[in-house]
């Protein structure tokens, strides 16, 4: 609330009679309260942002006792992600040689529904350089998701195919 302090006393005979004057003062404590309880009226209300996780299930280290079945070459898919969103494919391992397409959703479908209806049981590797991007390997991983494609890996690529990657430039 607002007070307003008068100063009183009685003028002697010999000073000036002055104007009387007055001081305002102001409660701040009504405002602050009411600040706090929007402040917490707010945070109590807002819902905070909800991670966006995607499950990747990781295979447990590898037993030497028990090595990994081998994998026919026949059955492999290998993308490779590099810079300017490009995507390198092949079919099998080996020398084969790869074809070039732009990262778009529905050539990445399209060519993950293609092979997994082409080929039985198909692991699908994928190699990204150090030239690609991050969200284009979750954007793979989410088209496998979609294409439902059971069996991928993410490695490391090898220098054989940075050269046959280079062959194709």
């Amino acid at each position: 609330m607002a007070e307003i302090s008068q100063s009183g006393g009685m003028a002697s005979s010999r000073t000036r009679v002055r104007s009387k004057k007055l001081s305002t003062r102001i409660d701040m404590t009504p405002m602050v309260d009411l600040a706090f309880l929007l402040l917490t009226f707010f945070i109590l209300t807002t819902t905070l942002n909800k991670l966006n996780v995607m499950q990747i299930a990781m295979p447990d280290k590898p037993d030497i006792t028990n090595p990994p079945p081998e994998v026919n070459g026949k059955q492999v898919l290998t993308l490779i992600l590099d810079a300017g969103d490009k995507i390198y494919w092949r079919r099998e391992t080996g020398n084969a040689k790869f074809e070039s397409m732009s990262m778009s959703h529905d050539l990445i479908n399209k060519l993950l529904l293609t092979k997994k209806t082409e080929i039985e049981k198909m692991l699908v590797i994928v190699k990204p350089t150090n030239r690609s991007k991050y969200k284009n390997l979750v954007n793979i991983v989410d088209e496998m998701t979609i294409a439902k494609v059971e069996r991928y890996c993410i490695v490391d690529v090898t220098a054989e195919d940075e050269q046959l990657i280079l062959a194709i430039h």
